[in-house]
């Protein structure tokens, strides 16, 4: 009798760490139903957006770089702002080409659309880029690319997309006061003589109502580019 009883023991308290395990295995397997079937009504979990987007192709990199040399933004030149720059020096491309770098910027960037022979700002120009500089979107770089419309003599132009740029920079430092702002913004003027804007362009965010050649040229093109260099 006894060695009954004893055999009984040693069964049950065999069987009570399987009987756990196999209870342990259910309930884990319940739960893992239970979340599999639930995961279609959870919230959508953010994810931080790739810092190189699409558009940075390795021409628009080498562009951005030199640009960015130029202007004492990255390297160890010891300059600080923007220098004169000759177009052709930064883009070894033709002038479509050059253009079509940007085309995939069209929702975040911005055509400011000066009065002829004018490098100042009117209330709906100061508009349109304060819109575009406040959409940053954790972007590293700001472009500036202005513009001259083919009237006047070669140099007046080249001088008078200079005034057009630094007007847009000018403006950025008097509204937002950031002291990294000259880190942040790259100046390349073009005058009329390289990448003149076609009226593709005409469909961009623009602070201009008319969009003939000589309007559209007549300016500032502007974007954040997110490009790791």
């Amino acid at each position: 009798m006894r060695t009954f009883a004893v055999a009984a023991l040693v069964i049950v308290f065999m069987a009570l760490p399987a009987g756990l395990v196999l209870a342990w295995i259910g309930s884990a397997e319940r739960r893992l139903v239970d979340v599999e079937s639930s995961a279609d009504d959870a919230p959508a979990v953010a994810v931080a957006a790739a810092a190189d987007e699409q558009y940075c192709t390795p021409a628009l990199k080498q562009i951005l770089r030199r640009v960015l040399n130029s202007c004492g933004l990255i390297g160890s030149s010891g300059t600080r702002g923007c220098q004169p720059i000759e177009a052709r020096n930064v883009a070894t491309m033709s002038g479509e080409d050059f253009n079509a770098l940007f085309v995939p910027m069209s929702s975040r960037g911005g055509i400011i659309q000066f009065d002829r022979d004018s490098s100042d700002l009117d209330e709906v120009d100061r508009g349109v880029l304060e819109a575009v500089f406040a959409n940053r979107g954790g972007a590293s770089y700001f472009l500036v690319v202005s513009r001259a419309s083919p009237e006047g003599s070669v140099e007046h132009n080249r001088e008078l997309s200079r005034r057009r740029a630094e007007a847009v920079l000018s403006h950025l430092e008097n509204t937002f006061h950031d002291p990294e702002l000259e880190r942040q913004v790259g100046l390349l003027w073009l005058g009329e003589e390289y990448a003149q804007l076609d009226p593709s362009f005409c469909g961009w965010r623009r602070s201009g109502e008319q969009c003939q050649p000589e309007d559209l040229n007549r300016s500032s093109f502007i974007a954040w580019i997110d490009c790791r260099l």
